[in-house]
């Protein structure tokens, strides 16, 4: 799978707005702590807030914060504001896919990957992440040294 780096620099925002405690931090602020370019973070935000991930506030004490509480926000809740739906072939969900002949139960594949990116990732919230209490099933996964080993 991959991970473009408008998801990774969403879900790192969003952690460090997680751990300011709800009081608002500016996008420059954000950018500079994150090491992300800060123009892009703002596109960034502005889609955020329009998914209701984060509320901004206007003024000398304004920025950013949580729409809601961080165990509320999960994973796959920012990747579909930033990046779309979890699982799309060529722009369209799986089971709208029809193939024939020995591509037939190729659907059924894409259907339990996007099963199995939903156990992780709608199960893991930004809450668990910043506090490093994982769900059961991401640390049992992440736990098998098979699992830190790239292949090509």
């Amino acid at each position: 799978m991959h991970i473009p780096a408008k998801v990774d620099y969403a879900l790192r925002a969003l952690l460090l707005l997680y751990a300011n405690d709800d009081k608002p931090i500016k996008c420059l602020a954000l950018a500079e702590e994150q090491q992300i370019p800060y123009k892009y973070l703002e596109a960034i935000l502005s889609e955020l807030r329009r998914a209701q991930i984060v509320a901004s506030q206007r003024g000398n004490d304004g920025g950013y914060c949580l729409a809601r509480s961080g165990d509320l926000i999960t994973v796959a809740d920012v990747i579909r504001a930033v990046d779309g739906p979890l699982a799309e072939i060529n722009g369209q969900k799986p089971e709208n896919i029809d193939y024939s002949g020995p591509a037939l139960h190729l659907k059924t594949v894409w259907i339990a990957l996007r099963a199995a990116m939903r156990q992780i990732l709608e199960t893991t919230t930004l809450a668990d992440v910043a506090k490093g209490k994982l769900p059961e099933n991401v640390i049992y996964l992440a736990s098998n040294p098979d699992s830190w080993e790239r292949r090509n």
